[in-house]
C-alpha cells in the first residue's frame, strides 16, 4: 500500500468515501447530517487538495483508494494566551467500508504523524463524535487521549 498526498484525479474517490462518513455521522445524528451527502462539493475538494495547509493523504493499493486523511495546520502565532506552537489537526480519517480490518486507517495515521513530526509540530488534535464509538476506540489504540469536551444544548 502506497501513502502519498491527494491529487485532483483522487477528487471523486474521496468524494465517494466523504458520504461513508457522513453516513456514519448521519446515522447516529440524523438532525445534524443529511444522509447520503458530503462535506464539499467537488470544486471546494479540488480548492482543498491544491492547498498546501491542509493536506490530503491517500491510501492506494494500485488504483484502488482505500482511506484518507484530511488535516489542517493551525498555530497561534503572536496570540496573547496561548504558546506560538503549531498543532496538526486531523479534519478527517476515512477507510472504506470494503476495506475495513487492513490496517489502513493504522498506516494512514503513522504516516501522518510522521508527517507532521516532519513539519515541527507540537501535537496533532482531532474531534471525534459521541457516539462514534469505533472511532473513538481506533483513536484511542493510536495514542489519544481526551484533551477537552464539545457540549451542546439542543432547543
Amino acid at each position: 500500500m502506497e501513502i502519498r498526498r491527494a491529487g485532483i484525479k483522487d477528487a471523486d474517490e474521496i468524494l465517494r468515501l466523504l458520504v461513508q462518513v457522513n453516513n456514519v455521522h448521519s446515522k447516529n445524528r440524523p438532525d445534524l447530517f443529511l444522509k447520503d451527502k458530503t462535506k464539499y462539493t467537488k470544486e471546494e475538494l479540488i480548492d482543498i487538495i491544491k492547498d498546501d495547509s491542509k493536506p490530503i493523504f491517500v491510501a492506494m493499493e494500485g488504483d484502488i483508494l482505500k482511506g484518507y486523511s484530511f488535516g489542517v495546520f493551525q498555530s497561534h502565532v503572536e496570540d496573547n494566551n496561548f504558546p506560538d506552537i503549531v498543532t496538526y489537526y486531523i479534519d478527517d480519517i476515512c477507510v472504506d467500508e470494503a476495506c475495513r480490518g487492513e490496517h489502513v486507517g493504522s498506516a494512514l495515521y503513522e504516516y501522518v504523524k510522521e508527517f507532521a513530526r516532519s513539519k515541527g509540530c507540537y501535537n496533532i488534535t482531532l474531534n471525534v463524535w459521541e457516539d462514534n464509538t469505533p472511532a473513538q476506540e481506533f483513536y484511542k489504540n493510536c495514542g489519544f487521549h481526551i484533551q477537552k469536551y464539545g457540549m451542546e444544548v439542543i432547543l
